[in-house]
């Protein structure tokens, strides 16, 4: 290190507020299980080793040291445990940003999982939160880190005890890599013991392919087997270990609802160990990125997780890929066009949806699967791709017919003989599309609909198309297919209800796009319809959220020949009396309904209410 950067200052920073609850919520809630503090820097520890391993492949200077391990020293004496490394390092930036700051998001949704979880539970919620390094303060009254990031030439240190303020100030390192020293508290002797350690290791980390040497005085031991557990056969693997690899690789701490380990040989050689989770992490980076995360060894190598090993709409599987066909130095450019990648992608794919199809035989597994990760593996129905078909049959849906959820293969086998399509309504939540009144005529004339309530099913039925033949279709454009199966009941509009749709018309102008009578409601006075060749409501709903700027499209507006304000409206049109204010009450009623707010909320409070008053005197 040069005298200028030797002379720069020591700073004083700021946790921000979410970093200091966070602290606040590891160290009180979490305190009975302390030992999680050293699996989660252990693990931090070896994915910097990789990393820099990664950035070695195409930056010689960056190489690993052959001697490369996680160290742990001790020193009873000064009560001091030092955990090292010969990773990545960190500069000052990526110090500050790595332990100065965390989303306020990972810091609530924290926070609420505490409150729901057991305290048996609670020690795994912290490599789930990616909250590990904050675990230290557990066990320590000081922590200070120091670090050299590779490339760089200058060290840096961090200081923090952990109540709301951390100092950074110019350091010295030799080598590359990072230093945690932790000041052990006085109620923490267990972690200054060399077997305690030990068996920390063997329990949480066993399976890091880096030694863990624990250094005591002048002995050293390897504390940990460092074998990669997807080489080994199945039959040596027991369950507590892949479980185990299983928490490791997810951050989860439940367990896989299907572990996938199999060996490809002949034309591609490949290992593949993958997880169904058993559950959805609310901090999870599925949603966020959209990419699939698998891990891509090359010859026992991590490479990269940034492979796309799977689709986007299988992102929810986790797990490790390990192959012989690629170089060590293989580019980003040959991960994306390599043909050798592309047929181990396809294979991965068709096992994980061959483990569906067996998963999807248990009912109550095949639910849970479902209730976690539905919403995602139906994007692949909207992406279009090979597996479209045997995507569909493996959705569930709810539906108007049965309890809980079925698929679309028992629904066709439970439609009607004249039944041509298969009938659906989309909406924000099963409660509200369960009692729409869209749903009025279909239940009358016995006819089965789907309910869907998640966005991308408004989305994929059109591009989808036909599951055995048969048509998917919105009930919010099925007015000519519901006067089909409604077979010899006809309505033929009498004058009255003719100059009462002109009157409607005419009244609410460019508000709606036409106004017809029904048949289709039994209860409701009125209803919105989407134009049989435009988009579904639901969906026009969604466009108009994400883009405020998009024009509203006129729906139609639905009358129920029977109800008796339709036929009051129509009496007054014949006495060529004024309905204005009925109309907008109408409209706004039918779009409340509908699930969308009126279009004037407070003169709609005010006509309902004059209309009650009204109807008291």
């Amino acid at each position: 290190m040069n005298a200028e950067t030797s002379q720069k200052p020591e700073e004083q920073h700021e946790f921000s507020a979410e970093v200091e609850r966070l602290m606040d919520l590891v160290i009180h809630s979490l305190y009975s299980e302390r030992e999680i503090f050293l699996r989660e820097l252990v693990a931090n520890a070896a994915d910097a080793t990789d990393r820099r391993r990664f950035e070695a492949l195409t930056d010689a200077a960056r190489a690993l040291p052959e001697d490369a391990k996680i160290k742990i020293s001790l020193d009873k004496q000064a009560r001091i445990l030092t955990l090292s490394d010969d990773g990545v390092g960190m500069s000052k930036e990526e110090i500050i940003q790595n332990l100065g700051t965390i989303a306020r998001s990972g810091t609530l949704a924290f926070e609420k999982q505490l409150e729901n979880s057991k305290p048996e539970d609670r020690p795994n919620l912290i490599g789930q939160f990616g909250v590990g390094f904050y675990a230290a303060f557990m066990v320590a009254d000081k922590v200070e880190v120091v670090s050299r990031r590779a490339g760089a030439d200058e060290a840096w240190k961090w200081i923090s005890e952990g109540k709301g303020k951390y100092t950074i100030v110019p350091a010295t390192r030799e080598k590359v890599g990072t230093d945690i020293t932790l000041h052990i508290k006085s109620d923490a002797d267990e972690f200054l013991e060399t077997m305690r350690l030990e068996t920390i290791i063997r329990k949480w980390a066993d399976h890091i392919s880096w030694p863990i040497v624990i250094q005591h005085e002048d002995k050293e031991t390897v504390a940990n087997e460092g074998t990669a557990l997807w080489c080994k056969p199945r039959n040596e693997i027991s369950e507590e270990q892949l479980d185990e690899f299983y928490r490791h690789v997810t951050h989860l701490f439940d367990k896989p609802l299907r572990t996938l380990l199999w060996h490809a040989e002949g034309v591609l050689d490949f290992t593949a160990l993958l997880f169904i989770p058993g559950m959805n992490s609310p901090f999870a980076p599925v949603d966020a990125n959209r990419k699939s995360q698998v891990r891509l060894h090359v010859r026992r190598m991590f490479i990269t997780d940034d492979a796309e090993m799977l689709p986007s709409w299988l992102r929810f599987i986790q797990g490790i890929v390990d192959t012989e066909d690629l170089p060590l130095n293989v580019s980003r450019e040959m991960l994306q066009s390599t043909p050798v990648l592309a047929r181990i992608r396809k294979a991965l794919v068709n096992r994980v949806m061959t483990e569906l199809q067996k998963l999807s035989e248990d009912q109550e597994k095949y639910e849970k699967f479902w209730n976690n990760f539905g919403t995602i593996f139906k994007e692949g129905l909207w992406e279009g791709n090979e597996q479209q078909e045997q995507i569909a049959k493996l959705s569930r849906f709810h539906s108007t017919k049965v309890e809980g959820l079925t698929s679309l293969t028992d629904y066709v086998a439970r439609m009607k003989a004249d039944q041509e399509a298969i009938y659906f309504l989309a909406g924000d939540s099963l409660t509200a599309i369960n009692s729409s009144a869209q749903l009025e005529g279909f239940k009358a004339q016995d006819i089965e609909v789907l309910l869907f309530t998640d966005p991308v099913d408004t989305f994929w039925p059109d591009r989808f198309g036909k599951f055995d033949d048969k048509p998917i279709r919105s009930i919010t454009r099925a007015r000519e297919d519901l006067e089909k199966l409604m077979g010899e009941q006809k309505h033929t509009n009498t004058p009255e209800e003719d100059a009462l749709l002109s009157a409607l018309k005419t009244s609410l102008k460019d508000k709606i796009s036409d106004a017809r009578m029904t048949l289709r409601l039994v209860d409701s006075p009125v209803i919105l319809a989407a134009d049989e060749h435009g988009p579904d409501l639901q969906l026009q709903r969604l466009m108009r959220r994400n883009d405020h700027s998009l024009p509203d499209m006129p729906p139609v507006l639905e009358l129920n020949v029977h109800h008796a304000w339709i036929k009051s409206l129509a009496e007054k049109v014949k006495k060529e009396e004024n309905i204005n204010e009925e109309a907008v009450i109408l409209l706004d009623l039918a779009r409340v309904q509908d699930g969308e707010l009126p279009i004037d909320p407070a003169n709609f409070a005010k006509r309902i209410a004059e209309a009650l008053t009204a109807s008291t005197k």
